[in-house]
């Protein structure tokens, strides 16, 4: 059987996620390590990561540690998946991380196209805003533009000359230009937080960006200037399935995937057209009841708008048995998904007025 090719570019997405731990030597990510554990993490959304008996410590022993991640300005929206990244990010800041988030808008410049000015006004006027929406506490977060910072640069000024190009291939099958400065700049945004102080440091993301996290650890055995700093750790989340079932997602099918912001009338035509795990009809679903593994919307429940795990659990026997239908699964979820967007566009128009109050890192 081939290798998985994992690429931070590409929309498509792997769900043999066993195969990925063992390909890559990750750790299987175990919930009894972490105190007070959130949905995705006890759910097992959250699968594998590197080195995370390191950040479970610190939070147990209260010693200083951090969270970073970036938001990619490439579009006026967001897509519903983003939630767990800043799920992610709300756990650790509030089990003391402190918090970093960054503006990539020199990897989409690099690798998108964006122009600096776009990224910026995307970012302010909503992506940020968004992820306050989505739960991160704006008094405890450290927002900057990679632009903007000149340390991040310096480190990955220095991270470019010790990098050789086959390196570069083994992690991402190419080397193109654009994207050695994207992973260069990378390296620079998850290492800087070190320069004033070494401690370890979280990278909550998708599998698919597991090179880079690989890259930057390679790079930090190799550099004895930066001997002192603690090699990133990484926590990685599946990935929500699109919405007919497949494992991709693809911006030119906007029936594929949920937005944030969009419509419930939007979200919920797109619930009810969801590729089912049930049978053929009603008898038959009766009769042998659904398989919610392959139920669009019973992952929608799992993964993002179904926060009691006890309720949870009893649509999945309902399901599993034939007392629930596909119907009435999808008009529960509409339900649900009604709930949490017109929870999520209130807190996004009062997060919008919080902009001008964040803590951005001034430019060096």
């Amino acid at each position: 059987m081939p290798d998985i090719s994992i690429d931070p570019w590409s929309a498509e997405f792997v769900n043999d996620y066993d195969r990925i731990v063992q390909q890559f030597q990750l750790q299987k990510f175990d919930v009894r390590g972490f105190e007070e554990p959130n949905r995705i993490m006890r759910r097992g959304l959250v699968f594998a990561g590197r080195d995370l008996q390191r950040i479970a410590d610190c939070i147990k022993q209260k010693k200083p540690y951090y969270a970073l991640t970036g938001i990619m300005p490439s579009a006026e929206k967001i897509h519903l998946g983003t939630q767990m990244v800043v799920e992610q990010m709300k756990y650790f800041q509030e089990h003391g991380a402190k918090t970093y988030i960054l503006v990539a808008d020199l990897e989409s410049a690099a690798t998108r196209g964006v122009s600096f000015e776009d990224a910026r006004r995307r970012s302010m006027q909503f992506h940020i805003p968004a992820y306050i929406a989505l739960g991160l506490d704006p008094k405890k977060t450290i927002f900057y533009f990679q632009s903007q910072n000149n340390r991040v640069f310096r480190i990955a000024f220095e991270a470019g000359r010790k990098i050789t190009l086959n390196e570069f291939r083994a992690a991402y099958g190419t080397a193109e230009p654009s994207r050695i400065l994207a992973s260069v700049t990378q390296i620079g945004d998850m290492l800087f937080p070190q320069l004033d102080q070494p401690m370890p440091g979280i990278i909550p993301v998708g599998i698919d960006q597991e090179p880079h996290i690989r890259l930057c650890r390679d790079y930090l055995h190799k550099d004895s200037s930066h001997k002192n700093m603690v090699p990133i750790s990484s926590v990685y989340h599946q990935f929500m399935p699109s919405l007919d079932g497949s494992m991709k997602m693809s911006k030119s099918k906007p029936d594929s995937f949920i937005e944030l912001p969009e419509s419930a009338e939007s979200v919920c035509k797109k619930i009810r057209k969801a590729f089912s795990g049930g049978q053929a009809s009603v008898e038959d679903q009766r009769r042998m009841g659904g398989n919610p593994d392959a139920d669009i919307p019973f992952q929608l429940l799992r993964f993002n708008f179904e926060e009691d795990d006890q309720k949870l659990e009893r649509i999945r026997q309902d399901y599993i048995s034939g007392k629930m239908l596909s119907g009435e699964l999808k008009e529960y979820c509409c339900e649900k998904a009604t709930q949490f967007m017109n929870d999520f566009s209130q807190k996004l128009e009062k997060s919008k007025k919080l902009v001008d109050q964040l803590h951005f890192l001034k430019p060096e």
